[in-house]
Formats: structure tokens, C-alpha cells, sequence
């Protein structure tokens, strides 16, 4: 386990609990995303992507595709 990714994934929970308002970008981040909630704590997918689920979309979102919104 990469102990970095960890600690980002360790440190996006901590502020950011389910439910809180974000924008997402599924894909390429390119254009305005999606605005959404968090629905899931986030977790390493893989070993290698910190993820989390955001409403609206069925799949694991990158945190480095996820904008918190508050």
C-alpha cells in the first residue's frame, strides 16, 4: 500500500463527510462537472486511486475529480 495515497484518502475523510455538497468530473476534467453530494467515505481503489462515490453516478470518482463545495 502506498502510504501517500493513504494518507489522502485518510485526509479527504476527515473533511469531508458523506453528504457533503461537491462537483465531480466522471471523466476528463474539463467543463463545469456535475454537483453532487458524496455518498460513500473515500477509499483506495485498487492500491493506486483515492476514490470516492458521489450521488447521481454509479462508480468511484477520483478525489483529484472532486471539488468540495462548501
Amino acid at each position: 500500500m502506498n502510504k501517500k495515497l493513504q494518507t489522502a484518502v485518510d485526509s479527504f475523510n476527515k473533511r469531508v463527510p458523506i453528504g457533503t455538497p461537491v462537483r465531480f468530473w466522471p471523466g476528463v476534467k474539463d467543463g463545469p462537472g456535475r454537483e453532487s453530494k458524496t455518498k460513500s467515505p473515500a477509499w483506495l481503489l485498487g492500491g493506486h486511486t483515492p476514490c470516492v462515490e458521489c450521488e447521481g453516478y454509479g462508480g468511484g470518482i477520483a478525489l483529484t475529480h472532486v471539488e468540495v463545495m462548501r
